[in-house]
């Protein structure tokens, strides 16, 4: 029953009596549904590699979750703190550090500037901050009173490797009225690139000489933490803050960068509802299609009754026939989506040469590169999806078929 429940469907696909309007709606819905599923395939993919770039290039370099000291003398025995949670599995590294803010002056020239100072001499060259020169790093931890400048800083002051910089701080009295800016000479040691916005922001100087000027007795104002998965650093940092024998503010990458997550979050979700709705909508020409179909075939399947066809057999014709739009659309579409998703960066840096036009700046996204992750499990939901509204968009139809009536028919 079933193979000729294919024959038929077949025959009627083929049939020289189908006319080119329903030929052109079947395919019009055939193409609704191939568009749809590589969408839907392409920008999830496009999505997972923006939260893969999150993960390995921002989160790689941006601290994980940070601990800072109430207390303005800073964190107490800090060196051995570092020491035990180096013994923890979940963490990956710690450092301590002192944060700054305040303004850059070169000539008539003044920048904002975040200055982070780090402890060199516990870090290997690389292992902090991999995108910066093994010149500059050596340089910058011979050089006590050195700085590392973000290279969009270094630019809009128009500095060099050498240069004398000048770094102005505030400061408040104990009645919290600002009092002139406390001033200091630091040497370019060279340039950094953690991409996007924060080169034109970020700085790095030494803790010793920075816990100098700002009076930071036990030496460090807070400690930084990378975990061996970055999505566990709201926990682990609780946990390790509850446990601390002073009192500690405790942050994570989640308040500072999680609204960039939560976008990537909310734009899968939409792209999951609003394509849905696109495939929707290709599936309603299916209906049209094959409603027009079973009229055209009202003979046909009176016939087919006469002779002995169950309401079932004509049912299953219907529903094979409509079926094969959409699950030839739905593959077409799902195969173009996962090719050009494996080589999405490809065509697009062919792109960006041919048009000159770049996609993504490095100056202002973290990433200078359209980044793409093909994820099987958004392949099966996406072919689940189609060809699941493509079986319910033939079942009213061939429904409608099997209640034709021969007399009614063939009395005409």
């Amino acid at each position: 029953m079933a193979s000729l429940s294919w024959q038929l469907a077949w025959r009627f696909r083929q049939g020289r009596r189908q006319n080119g309007f329903i030929s052109f709606i079947s395919g019009s819905s055939m193409a609704g549904i191939a568009l749809g599923c590589f969408a839907l395939i392409l920008i999830l993919s496009v999505m997972n590699g923006f939260e893969r770039a999150l993960k390995d290039e921002l989160l790689s370099i941006l601290p994980h979750g940070e601990l800072t000291a109430v207390s303005p003398q800073g964190i107490q025995d800090w060196p051995q703190l570092i020491r035990t949670f180096k013994e923890d599995s979940n963490i990956s590294q710690v450092q301590a550090v002192i944060k700054l803010t305040g303004m850059l002056q070169q000539a008539k020239i003044m920048k904002a500037v975040e200055v982070t100072a780090v402890d060199s001499e516990l870090f290997k060259q690389g292992s902090l901050y991999p995108k910066i020169s093994v010149d500059a790093w050596q340089q910058f931890s011979a050089d006590h009173h050195s700085i590392l400048l973000g290279k969009g800083i270094v630019a809009e002051l128009g500095l060099a490797v050498g240069d004398k910089v000048q770094l102005m701080l505030p400061q408040f009295s104990e009645s919290n009225q600002l009092l002139a800016p406390k001033s200091q000479w630091l040497t370019v040691a060279g340039e950094l690139s953690l991409g996007g916005e924060i080169d034109k922001l970020f700085a790095l100087m030494h803790i010793s000489y920075a816990a100098d000027i700002v009076n930071v007795e036990e030496g460090a104002q807070g400690l930084q933490f990378h975990f061996v998965d970055a999505f566990m650093a709201p926990t682990e940092i609780r946990k390790i803050g509850y446990n601390m024998t002073q009192h500690v503010y405790m942050s994570d990458w989640t308040r500072t960068q999680g609204s960039l997550y939560q976008d990537i979050l909310l734009v899968k979700t939409v792209v999951y509802v609003v394509l849905t709705l696109v495939i929707g909508v290709a599936c309603f020409n299916i209906v049209s299609a094959q409603m027009m179909a079973v009229t055209e075939k009202q003979s046909e399947i009176a016939m087919l009754k006469t002779m002995g066809a169950e309401d079932r057999l004509i049912i299953k014709t219907f529903v094979y026939q409509g079926a094969v739009n959409g699950i030839i659309g739905t593959l077409l579409g799902a195969l173009a989506g996962i090719v050009v998703s494996l080589n999405l960066s490809t065509i697009a840096k062919a792109l960006e040469h041919l048009t000159g036009v770049q996609f993504l700046s490095g100056d202002i996204y973290f990433i200078d590169f359209l980044p793409s992750e093909l994820h099987w499990n958004d392949v099966a939901v996406t072919l689940t999806i189609a060809l699941g509204l493509t079986l319910l968009a033939t079942l009213f139809p061939a429904i409608k078929a099997a209640k034709v009536n021969p007399a009614n028919v063939l009395g005409h």
